[in-house]
């Protein structure tokens, strides 16, 4: 079953270039990308995905694609990958329309593609989004919510809480590759619970130790809904675990596998 998704009225290419490159923690950066045709993007909060363009290591230009639809993909696929860019999915960070700015904050996953341009993009560097739309659909019978990531869907659900109406209640749990990732200062409605846990070299496959909270933990009465983003294994494991073994309503849940341990995205 695909996932629910809610894009803007219009979308089209647009290219940016870097503006800054920010080291938040030791497993997270900030790239903040910047231009006149940010002007084309249509800000909708919360987990806003778009799809990134971005140079293979050797390329000294980016071929962005012409045609603003999914057709896009064969045109990608038709280029050989000496003048094909990468193209990774990432949600806005945050949109700052009056500077024509946009930050996306990236997960420093070990030497992928998308984290190796992360750790060298300079300003002045070629760069380009594709507006997704938005996946956290939360509905109105919803009581409170249960969100849920590894390092890979930190961005998404802390930003999802920024823009959250100061009425949301929520049990966030929050997976990190050690302490030093965990931030104490985030944004949340009061009635917003936030657990990080750290695996600070524990061996666990990443999303695990969130699974494992998440099952001995006693959640709160009343119907919920649920946004799960991160490893394959996380994803499908707590869905199977809320619909199985909590009753919990399979459109009550919204799960995203972002990456798959061990395996990397064709390029």
């Amino acid at each position: 079953m695909l996932p629910k998704v809610r894009t803007p009225q219009s979308r089209r290419m647009i290219t940016l270039e870097v503006c800054g490159n920010t080291k938040l923690t030791p497993g997270f950066s900030t790239i903040t990308l910047g231009g006149p045709e940010l002007e084309h993007l249509t800000p909708m909060g919360f987990d806003q995905t778009v799809r990134l363009f971005f140079p293979r290591e050797g390329q000294d230009s980016l071929r962005m694609p012409k045609l603003s639809s999914e057709a896009w993909m064969a045109e990608i696929l038709l280029l050989p990958k000496s003048r094909r860019p990468w193209v990774r999915n990432y949600t806005i960070r945050r949109v700052r329309p009056e500077r024509g700015e946009v930050d996306i904050e990236f997960a420093l996953h070990g030497d992928s593609p998308a984290s190796a341009w992360a750790r060298r993009a300079r300003p002045g560097d070629p760069a380009g989004i594709f507006d997704m739309g938005l996946t956290y659909l939360p509905p109105a019978h919803a009581t409170w919510q249960l969100l849920a990531g590894d390092e890979s869907a930190v961005p998404a659900i802390l930003a999802i809480l920024e823009h959250a109406p100061a009425s949301l209640a929520a049990e966030v749990f929050l997976e990190v590759s050690e302490t030093a990732d965990i931030r104490p200062d985030i944004i949340a409605p009061e009635g917003v619970r936030v657990r990080w846990l750290a695996r600070n070299g524990a061996g666990t496959l990443p999303g695990r130790q969130v699974l494992e909270a998440i099952k001995a933990s006693s959640l709160p009465p009343g119907r919920f809904y649920t946004w799960v983003a991160g490893e394959a294994g996380l994803a499908t494991g707590l869905r199977r675990h809320l619909v199985h073994d909590r009753a919990v309503p399979k459109p009550d849940i919204a799960f995203f596998g972002y990456w798959r341990h061990g395996r990397s995205s064709p390029g």
